[in-house]
């Protein structure tokens, strides 16, 4: 538990942002799931070709000091792009926002929670220290 309380002390703008995305991912595949093996075997192919070439464009063979979470992030936001494509498809998303407003609050209220636990983390270390 120290360590996530770290980790979110320390989090700059940019990775939550990031955080904010997967929280709103999650939320649509929640209201949007499809069982279908072939949403999620092609999400998980495209994965694979895409966070490769990816990993290779962000590597040098100068410098092997990996990053485990950005390789995860890597593959992961592949996956993510294409199963959220797929699960929207026709259902009448404006971009990525969804046409039914529960749908979205739901989406910025989780983003809401996240930001307020990660300031509230920040200013009470602040206090502390």
């Amino acid at each position: 538990m120290k360590r996530l309380i770290q980790y979110f002390y320390e989090i700059k703008l940019d990775k939550a942002i990031l955080w904010c995305y997967l929280i709103w991912y999650f939320v649509v595949v929640w209201f949007h799931f499809d069982p279908s093996l072939k949403v999620w075997i092609n999400a998980i192919g495209i994965s694979v070709v895409i966070g490769t070439g990816l990993l290779l464009s962000v590597s040098s063979s100068a410098a092997r000091n990996t990053d485990h979470w950005q390789t995860f992030r890597l593959y992961l936001m592949p996956f993510c792009v294409s199963s959220f494509s797929t699960l929207i498809k026709d259902q009448g998303f404006a971009v990525v926002v969804p046409p039914n407003i529960q749908e979205t609050l739901v989406a910025l209220f989780g983003c809401g929670v996240f930001l307020s636990i990660v300031l509230t983390i920040k200013l009470t270390k602040k206090k502390i220290a």
